[in-house]
């Protein structure tokens, strides 16, 4: 008898053991088939200002699926997207095609995110045109990059020589320079946003005169755009994630939209992600900062005759070359 129930008891114990061990077995493969089929954040890097405030929606509500690191410079971000840290990046636009040509094509260009940033401002009630600038002086930054390229060719455009009708000093940072004009010890200047309105709220007598994207506009006609900010993407996340960068794409698209529509709230988590010293700045920059989301053939459009431009200045602001066919993401 007391051999049986010891059977018993054994028989028993072996259907426990094997039942809770196939059950942890079990449990194990699905949590490792869990682990792998779950998909890596997509890591992306933005700039603090302009061209990273489109961004902010998404860094408020798409903490699970999208890692986006901020950068205070470009240069920080260019090693991180050639070596891989980074799947895709916000970028100022003469930098994506730098990009495409540095890697050899290893990034495309997903999306431009921003239009034109930058303003002639002025202690005074002298400018009221391009050709009022005749004569005078305009301090700046950005020598060597974009900005200089951009207002030299709106100045030609109107008949107007650089450094022989109109003086450009090239001697400040974007902050010193702010700083200067809203103390008026600088009386015209070429600003981009948000210094302008950092400048405005200082210095309420602050005039802006000059829109250089409505006379980029102007000048080019339909040819081109102003484009000052853009989204490159890696080959290799395109190749194996696409899917993923087209929701992405129209998420930020959403994301764009509520902050264009909803100047308050988004200034609000432009601050609080730091894309943005402060909220109201950002609020009342926003509208001035053409924040915008153009892809596909539209985007190929509006930035191709704004490479030309820059090209003619000086082939090194793009890379050397113009960008082929390759460097435009088709999602379809």
């Amino acid at each position: 008898m007391k051999k049986r129930l010891y059977i018993l008891s054994l028989i028993v114990l072996i259907c426990f053991s094997v039942l809770f061990g196939g059950c942890a077995s079990s449990q194990k493969n699905n949590d490792k088939n869990d682990t792998s089929t779950k998909k890596e954040k997509i890591k992306i890097g933005a700039l603090k200002g302009p061209t990273g405030i489109g961004m902010v929606k998404l860094m408020e509500e798409g903490k699970d699926k999208y890692e986006i690191t901020l950068f205070n410079s470009p240069d920080e971000i260019v090693s991180k997207v050639v070596n891989g840290d980074l799947d895709g990046a916000a970028v100022p636009s003469n930098l994506a095609s730098v990009l495409y040509n540095k890697t050899k094509g290893e990034v495309k260009l997903a999306a431009i995110n921003t239009l034109g940033v930058l303003y002639v401002v002025e202690n005074g009630n002298d400018i009221k045109s391009i050709k009022d600038l005749k004569g005078k002086t305009v301090y700046s930054s950005g020598k060597g990059s974009a900005p200089e390229f951009i207002f030299n060719y709106i100045l030609k455009k109107n008949g107007l020589e650089p450094d022989k009708d109109v003086k450009i000093e090239y001697k400040m940072q974007h902050s010193d320079l702010a700083a200067s004009v809203a103390a008026k010890e600088v009386e015209i200047a070429l600003l981009p946003e948000p210094f302008v309105t950092s400048s405005k709220m200082k210095n309420e007598d602050l005039k802006i005169p000059i829109n250089l994207t409505k006379e980029w506009e102007k000048t080019s006609g339909d040819e081109s755009k102003l484009v000052m900010g853009t989204v490159v993407f890696r080959n290799d996340f395109i190749s194996s994630r696409k899917e993923d960068l087209n929701n992405f794409l129209q998420e930020y698209e959403k994301s764009v939209d509520f902050i264009n529509k909803n100047v308050e709230s988004a200034g609000k988590l432009a601050e609080k992600h730091g894309v943005m010293p402060k909220a109201k700045i950002a609020e009342l920059a926003i509208p001035k900062c053409n924040i915008v989301l153009i892809k596909g053939d539209e985007a190929k459009k509006s930035i191709e005759g704004f490479y030309k431009v820059l090209f003619q200045s000086n082939p090194k602001s793009i890379g050397g070359k113009m960008p082929d066919e390759g460097f435009y993401y088709k999602n379809n």
